[in-house]
C-alpha cells in the first residue's frame, strides 16, 4: 500500500476524524498509487493517521475510509459500512415514505457515493475516485442488501468532474431501465420522480421536515412557492389547507408536473397557479403590481459550489430574500433556503438580515432550519450540514 505523508503541522484536522486530506497538506507520496487506490495516510513522524482512497487530480488529495489502521477495505468492508447506512435510515425514516437518501457520501463513511430509494428503483452516484474504484463490489452490495427491480446510475456533474472523471449513466448490475415516472410516497402524499433528468437524482429529499412543516403553517393563507420545481412545497401546502398557491419556476414542464401532483393527491386544483419564468424577474414585477401573501418558500438552487464564487452568489440570496420581504404581509411567514455548501451559515443569516433591512421590514427567526435525518451531519464534518435555512416571520 502507498503512503501519503503529511507537512509537519498539517495532521490537526484527522486527528479530529475529518474526512479530507488536501493537497497543499501532502509533503510526499511513497509509492505509486492510482486513482482511487487505498494508500496510508501518515503524519511527519510516520504515525499512522488513516486509511483513504487517493485521488491525483483533486484538491481533497485523498477521503478517508477509515481511521482504524486494522480494517481491510474490500467488498466486505463496504457491505458493513453499507448496512451500518442502511440500519440509520430504518431507525429515524417513517417507513411509509418511498423516497429516501440511504448512502450520504463522507456522512455515512462512504466518500463520494450517493444512494437515493424511490420506490422500487435505487439511483447511485459514484462522485469520487474511491467510489469509482471500488463501483463494482459496491454494486453488487447494493444489489445484495436492498430488494428493489431497478438499480439506475447518475454519476455526473462537477464533483465527478473535479475527481477527472468523465460522465456515466444507466442501468446497473443487468437490473432493467426503471420508468420514466417513479412513484413515491411522502407524509401521505404521491409523487412521480423523473430518475433520468430530474434535479440532483430526481427528488429534493432533503427537504422534507420542511415540507412537512410549511404544511403545518399554510392552513388559511396565500402561499407563494419560488424555484417550486415540480411542487413539493406546494403540494404540502394546500395539503395543509393553504388558501391558494402561487407557483414560480423556469421550467414550464417541472410545473406541469407540480400540477399533475395537486391532481393525483385530490387537492383543490383551482387553489393552484404555475407561473412560468425568472424568479427575480417575475417577483419584481409582482412587487410593482403591489402583489401580497403570508407565507413565501424561497428554495433556490444552488448558486456557490466554490468559495470563490460566495460574493455572487451572496448578492443574488439579497436580491431574491429583499423580494420575497416586500411581498409578504405583515405577520406573513418566509422559509428561505440555500443549498450552498460553500456558503457559511452565518452569512446567510446576515444576508436574509440585510434583506429585511433593505426591504424596510422588520423580522424575528422562528426557526433555524436543515435537512433530513436521512442526510445525517457528523460532528467532525460539518461540511455535511450544507442546506441551512430560516424560518421568519416579519412584524411590519
Amino acid at each position: 500500500m502507498a503512503t501519503v505523508v503529511l507537512k509537519p503541522g498539517r495532521d490537526k484536522a484527522l486527528r479530529r476524524r475529518h474526512p479530507w486530506v488536501f493537497s497543499g497538506a501532502v509533503a510526499r507520496v511513497q509509492g505509486r498509487p492510482g486513482p482511487g487506490e487505498t494508500v496510508t495516510v501518515v503524519d511527519a513522524r510516520g504515525r499512522f493517521l488513516a486509511q483513504a482512497a487517493y485521488s491525483p487530480q483533486s484538491q481533497i488529495r485523498a477521503r478517508v475510509w477509515t481511521f482504524r489502521d486494522d480494517a481491510v477495505i474490500g467488498p466486505a468492508w463496504f457491505r458493513e459500512r453499507l448496512q451500518q447506512a442502511l440500519a440509520l435510515r430504518q431507525a429515524v425514516l417513517p417507513p411509509a415514505d418511498t423516497g429516501q437518501r440511504l448512502v450520504f457520501a463522507e456522512a455515512d463513511g462512504l466518500p463520494g457515493l450517493i444512494v437515493d430509494r424511490y420506490a422500487d428503483t435505487v439511483v447511485v452516484q459514484f462522485l469520487s475516485a474511491g467510489a469509482e474504484f471500488w463501483r463494482a463490489a459496491i454494486v453488487q452490495a447494493l444489489r445484495d442488501l436492498i430488494p428493489v427491480r431497478h438499480l439506475y446510475e447518475r454519476s455526473e456533474g462537477e464533483a465527478r468532474a473535479l475527481e477527472g472523471l468523465p460522465p456515466r449513466r444507466g442501468p446497473l448490475a443487468d437490473t432493467p431501465p426503471p420508468p420514466r415516472a417513479v412513484t413515491i410516497h411522502e407524509a401521505g402524499l404521491t409523487f412521480t420522480v423523473d430518475v433520468y433528468h430530474g434535479h440532483k437524482t430526481g427528488f429534493y429529499l432533503d427537504q422534507r421536515p420542511n415540507r412537512a412543516l410549511v404544511r403545518a403553517w399554510a392552513r388559511d393563507r396565500h402561499v407563494l412557492d419560488v424555484f417550486a420545481y415540480t411542487g413539493g412545497f406546494s403540494v404540502h401546502a394546500l395539503a395543509g389547507g393553504a388558501a391558494e398557491v402561487w407557483a414560480v419556476d423556469a421550467s414550464a414542464a417541472a410545473l406541469e408536473r407540480a400540477a399533475t401532483h395537486i391532481a393525483a393527491n385530490g387537492l383543490p386544483q383551482a387553489r393552484f397557479h404555475a407561473q412560468v419564468g425568472n424568479a427575480f424577474e417575475v417577483l419584481r414585477a409582482w412587487v410593482q403590481q403591489q402583489r401580497a401573501f403570508d407565507l413565501i418558500v424561497l428554495d433556490p438552487p444552488k448558486f456557490a459550489s466554490r468559495a470563490a464564487q460566495v460574493p455572487k452568489a451572496a448578492r443574488g440570496y439579497k436580491d431574491i430574500n429583499r423580494l420575497a420581504f416586500l411581498l409578504l404581509r405583515p405577520g406573513g411567514l418566509l422559509f428561505t433556503f440555500s443549498c450552498s455548501g460553500a456558503l457559511p451559515r452565518d452569512l446567510f443569516q446576515k444576508i436574509v438580515a440585510d434583506a429585511a433591512l433593505d426591504a424596510g421590514r422588520t423580522a424575528h427567526i422562528v426557526a433555524d432550519l436543515s435537512q433530513g435525518p436521512d442526510h445525517p451531519i457528523p460532528l467532525a464534518y460539518p461540511e455535511a450540514r450544507y442546506l441551512k435555512g430560516l424560518l421568519v416571520r416579519v412584524q411590519e
